[in-house]
Parts: structure tokens; sequence; C-alpha cells
């Protein structure tokens, strides 16, 4: 079941996104070639905590830390540690969310370690341009489809390939509410927009085929073939007058 927020139910919400936001931009300006993936994790954990709320992910389904952070062909769900150390030129993906007063916000990005390659780079700027050319149809009246299409459409035409195992989902009181919303599909098909709703939208993006494995922790998913992965992620709220991006920092990335 969808379900629907109040304009005080989304004032809440827009807090918990913007301690989310403020947590990503901090732990992705600490994204260094010699860093732990483990101390990007606490960084996050703490600053979570000093803005009165909690991080979503720790002990969610038994998940064992406050942020995933997923390396180069990681795709998401990759456990911090203080023995993985970050490397000149990887690509780090950090997805966070945040619980406030009993409302969460979802977001995610990949960074840069240094100095990453091209094809790197370029992944990551396809990745980040997906994301809001869905946004762009999160419009009342539309459909889920209208969103993953517009992500699969983009991307496809740029040779990259959309994971499909893992989707986007609606989110509030619950971490991962009704409806999926899948990165790839077809405009016209799928659950109707309507005003109140709050979605994570959240295309992840390899180089190479689509293929994943979990691996023997149940929780890392890698690209099977090695190639690199991409993720980013943004709550937003559905409303009158277009898509609200309740994650946007308000300082910016």
């Amino acid at each position: 079941m969808v379900i629907l927020k109040t304009k005080n139910e989304l004032k809440t919400m827009r807090r918990a996104c913007q301690i989310s936001a403020e947590v990503l931009a901090l732990a992705g300006a600490a994204v260094k070639p010699g860093i732990t993936t483990g101390k990007l994790d606490k960084l996050i954990y703490d600053y979570i905590l000093s803005q009165g709320a909690k991080p979503s992910f720790l002990g969610y389904g038994g998940f064992p830390a406050s942020a995933c952070i997923s390396i180069n062909d990681e795709v998401i769900h990759g456990i911090p540690s203080h023995r993985r150390v970050i490397e000149e030129g990887d690509i780090v993906s950090i997805d966070v969310g945040a619980v406030y007063q009993g409302f969460h916000g979802d977001n995610a990005a990949t960074f840069g370690a240094g100095k990453i390659s091209y094809e790197a780079q370029a992944l990551i700027n396809a990745t980040r341009i997906s994301l809001y050319k869905g946004i762009e149809k999160a419009v009342v009246d539309g459909r889920i489809g209208d969103i993953s299409q517009a992500i699969q459409v983009f991307l496809e035409e740029q040779g990259y390939s959309v994971v499909r195992e893992y989707v986007g989902h609606g989110v509030g009181k619950s971490l991962h509410e009704a409806p999926e919303i899948p990165n790839y599909g077809v405009a016209g098909h799928g659950p109707r927009l309507i005003s109140g709703m709050t979605l994570a939208i959240e295309p992840m993006v390899n180089i190479g085929g689509p293929d994943i494995k979990v691996l023997p922790d149940g929780w890392t998913v890698k690209t099977k073939f090695g190639g690199l992965s991409a993720h980013f992620e943004h709550t937003i709220a559905i409303t009158s007058q277009g898509p609200v991006i309740l994650t946007e920092p308000l300082g910016g990335v």
C-alpha cells in the first residue's frame, strides 16, 4: 500500500532528509586515498547522532554499519571496515539514511578518491544525470514507468547497463515502502503518481553487463564480471508543483 504524507509529515521528513544530505556531503568530502571505510562510517554515525537522529541502516535487516560503502565494482551494500583502505583512483559509493522523529531520509552518491580515470568519471556523471532524468518525470498523474524508462533510455544510450535486481522504493516511516521503482521499464505503466507520495529514486549503473553477484558476507553486491559501478539516490516528494528533492543539500555537494 502506498502511504501518502501530509504537509506536517513532509516537514518532519524534510529534516530527516536534510540530515541525510548533510552527512552524505560530509562523508563524500572525506573520501581520499588512505582513509578507511570504517572511519567514514564512524564519521557518519557521529554526525547523525549529533543532529538528534539515528542511522537508518544500522541494524536494518541485521546490517552491521551506519552506511553502505561500496568501492569500484561493488554495486551496493558494501560493509565498512577499518581494514578496508581507500586507494588512489577508487570510486566510492556511499548510501546513507537518517531517521528523525519517526521519518527516514535516504540518499546516495559516488565519489572519486584522488585522480580517477576518465572512464570512472564518465560513469559517475552519467549515473548522476540519469537520476535527474528520472526525477523530471516524477509528476502528478504520471506513472512509475515514466521514471523508470527515462533512467533506462538515457543510460543505455550512453552504453551503460542498469542493475535490475535492486530498485528504488517508497520511503517514509519505514525505510522501504511501496511502490518499487525499477530503473528500467515502460512509460505509462505502473502505479500512478499522486501528490503526497515520497520516493527514493536510485539508479545503480554498471560498465559492461547488468549481471551481479552477492558475496558470501550476504550483503555486498558486485558486478559479475568486474566492471565499475556507480550509484546515486535522492528522496523526493510528489507535489502539485512538481517533484521536490528533499535530500538536496542546502549548501550543495
